[in-house]
């Protein structure tokens, strides 16, 4: 009799789609691939995916719990960029590979940071609810910055970052950045400004959030950065909810210490309809959409599948998050 093959689990985001060419693309290594709504209770899970030698996850979040008790499990795949919902240091020490797929909405993230700062500039929002409310002013209200010659800080200059930067020096904006692990010559091949993090809050006329969230880079938008801000600042936030603490930014914002905002990640999702950030004017609020694009979308569940297939066949994947498990000697869960 034939063995069966590895179980592959595709745990479903709060938003469901067809992952039909992901298990497509593990044909090849003969995986069974079973798809799973929403969820994020630790019993829940480890029931459901006892067998699992591999796991996608969106949201649901992968803990030390859950992969201690899938003793078959060899390789856990995130389906975008940031990886926060995966204890990374429990998959490294128990020899679980973990992957994510970085490169698949770098400009669609760069373009709706681009598309919220400029709908901040222009006043686009208010100037469309004063048309339709019959209001003919002819000008931007409250005034408009030129750009041009405007700085921008960019808070983190990774792959979305960069791309963001290329973006506004089209504008002729000034660019200035903060990131320790990113070295010189990649500032210097952008045209960007290396600066400390109380330096960009002091320079910035906008402020763009492009950082992984991990423990350092948590409220890394707190009290003492908004501390530094100029009130005619503008904030854009479509990292991680958590590394803007929103407490202080609310209390920047009713200060008159941080001009406006515009965030597409919350610290809880979906935010509360109560939310105070919510019922101000100079707040622009998206549901966590900076990353879509249906070309990038439809791509998630083949680039998954191709990555599973990798490891199940004794390759290294494209994407580790955590390098270290294949150091000569590491502890490597092995089918």
């Amino acid at each position: 009799m034939t063995a069966p093959g590895p179980r592959v689990y595709v745990i479903q985001g709060q938003t469901e789609r067809d992952w039909s060419d992901c298990a497509a693309a593990l044909a090849r290594v003969s995986a069974r691939v079973t798809t799973l709504a929403f969820m994020r209770d630790e019993a829940e899970m480890i029931a459901r995916l006892r067998d699992a030698d591999a796991l996608v996850t969106t949201y649901s979040p992968v803990t030390r719990g859950l992969m201690s008790a899938l003793e078959g499990l060899t390789v856990v795949v995130r389906t975008g960029v940031g990886y926060d919902v995966i204890d990374l240091p429990a998959a490294t020490e128990l020899g679980v590979i973990v992957v994510n797929i970085p490169d698949l909405w770098i400009r669609e993230v760069a373009n709706h940071a681009l598309g919220l700062l400029l709908a901040w500039n222009r006043k686009i929002l208010r100037l469309d609810r004063e048309v339709r409310a019959g209001v003919w002013s002819a000008v931007v209200p409250g005034g408009a910055g030129s750009l041009h010659g405007e700085t921008i800080g960019i808070v983190g200059l990774g792959n979305i970052g960069s791309a963001l930067a290329r973006r506004v020096a089209a504008l002729e904006m000034q660019v200035i950045a903060c990131d320790p692990y990113v070295d010189d010559a990649t500032f210097a091949a952008l045209g960007v400004e290396r600066v400390t993090l109380p330096v960009l809050a002091e320079r910035s006329d906008y402020i763009s959030v492009h950082t992984l969230l991990n423990a350092e880079t948590r409220h890394l938008i707190g009290e003492a950065f908004l501390a530094r801000t100029k009130p005619t600042a503008f904030l854009v936030n479509t990292s991680r909810g958590p590394v803007v603490d929103e407490q202080a930014l609310v209390r920047a914002l009713r200060e008159g210490r941080l001009a406006g905002a515009a965030l597409d990640v919350w610290e809880r999702e979906p935010v509360a309809a109560d939310h105070p950030l919510l019922a101000m004017d100079n707040v622009i609020a998206t549901p966590h959409a900076a990353y879509f694009s249906t070309a990038a979308v439809a791509a998630v569940p083949r680039r998954c599948g191709e990555e599973i297939a990798r490891v199940l066949d004794g390759q290294r994947p494209l994407n580790v998050v955590n390098p270290e498990v294949f150091a000569p000697g590491a502890a490597r869960r092995a089918r």
